[in-house]
């Protein structure tokens, strides 16, 4: 089918822009024209350190894993798609067989394929072919920037499903990079009374207070249990959403929130394990809650994001064309205070 560009990981710190054949979809899968990907801080992991966890980069490696494209062949069996159509590609295939899957929790999956994750390769490419059933229809007032973000987006819902959040509650997001602001956008469509935002960067303060959030916190300038406390009448917020990733905000969850509250942890501590208070989350009678990836969120994240009732478009801050993923990769690990979501365009 011939060649298309890739930019490739060679080692930790290594992006190469290569020549390599252009896969053929097999059946039930898609090939996509991809036009435009997401940089995550998964992705600046596996470039910087060449590892996440137990996932260690050990050959050359795309990555790139929120994608959104074109249609451009199918495999056979695969009929609910059309060539030309536009879509969003849900990066995670699960086995489709286990108890998980059938119970609809296929993020639970044990054997999940994941695009960008050890060995399987990512979306930092002109071509990917991909699962047809984990592949779908952009509505048409959704551009392929907004494709690229259902993925973050379908985290940040996960997250405000998983809480069973009630209109009017007052939520209060801890971190305000990428996901953080998904869970913001989240939050607001699901009726949040009350939304705080904190994080350390005044970039991502101002994308917040667009977004819709009611108050936004430097911790860096002002305390963020003083400020919490004013704003909640010194009750507490009903629920907080960790999403900064680091062993204090993971303590702060759980001293923050109101008695009776919720705490949702999305981010992933460097320093694992972390020391919370067991006592604290007894006495305040905390429901606790762990969010990885998402299930069965893309359709809706799509719908919502169709209706207008959220604006993606504030938190793109860089655009870079494939020939300068490493420049896109750079910006993510260097850039906090001016990048909150950087976009490789294909």
């Amino acid at each position: 089918m011939g060649t298309m560009k890739a930019a490739v990981l060679q080692r930790p710190g290594e992006i190469r822009v290569e020549q390599m054949r252009i896969p053929e979809p097999g059946p039930g899968e898609v090939l996509v024209r991809v036009r435009a990907v997401g940089v995550c801080g998964s992705d600046v992991h596996y470039y910087k350190e060449g590892r996440i966890g137990r996932y260690v980069v050990e050959k050359p490696l795309i990555l790139g894993h929120e994608s959104a494209g074109e249609v451009v062949a199918l495999g056979s069996g695969v009929s609910h798609i059309s060539v030309g159509g536009r879509v969003a590609v849900e990066p995670g295939v699960p086995c489709r067989r286990c108890g998980y899957c059938k119970g609809g929790r296929y993020n639970l999956c044990a054997d999940v394929t994941f695009m960008a994750t050890p060995p399987v390769d990512g979306a930092f490419a002109e071509y990917i072919a991909w699962p047809a059933d984990f592949v779908y229809p952009l509505a048409e007032n959704l551009g392929y920037a907004e494709g690229a973000l259902m993925e973050p987006l379908a985290v940040g819902m996960h997250a405000v499903r998983r809480a069973r959040l009630v209109p009017g509650w007052t939520v209060l997001i801890l971190g305000g990079g990428p996901i953080g602001q998904m869970a913001l956008l989240a939050a607001r469509a699901a009726g949040a009374g009350r939304i705080i935002l904190t994080d350390l960067e005044d970039r991502r303060l101002d994308v917040a207070s667009r977004l819709g959030a009611d108050v936004t916190i430097n911790p860096g300038r002002a305390s963020v249990s003083d400020a919490v406390s004013a704003a909640t009448d010194e009750e507490g917020p009903d629920l907080v959403i960790e999403a900064a990733g680091t062993a204090a905000t993971v303590r702060q969850s759980i001293e923050l929130v109101r008695r009776g509250g919720t705490v949702v942890w999305i981010g992933l501590p460097s320093q694992d394990p972390c020391e919370v208070s067991a006592l604290q989350a007894i006495d305040k009678e905390v429901d606790i809650l762990g969010i990885f990836r998402y299930a069965n969120v893309y359709p809706d994240a799509i719908r919502l994001a169709a209706s207008g009732k959220i604006n993606l478009a504030p938190l793109v801050t860089h655009r870079f064309p494939l020939e300068e993923a490493r420049q896109a990769l750079d910006t993510v690990a260097e850039q906090k205070s001016s990048a909150v979501k950087v976009l490789v365009e294909v």
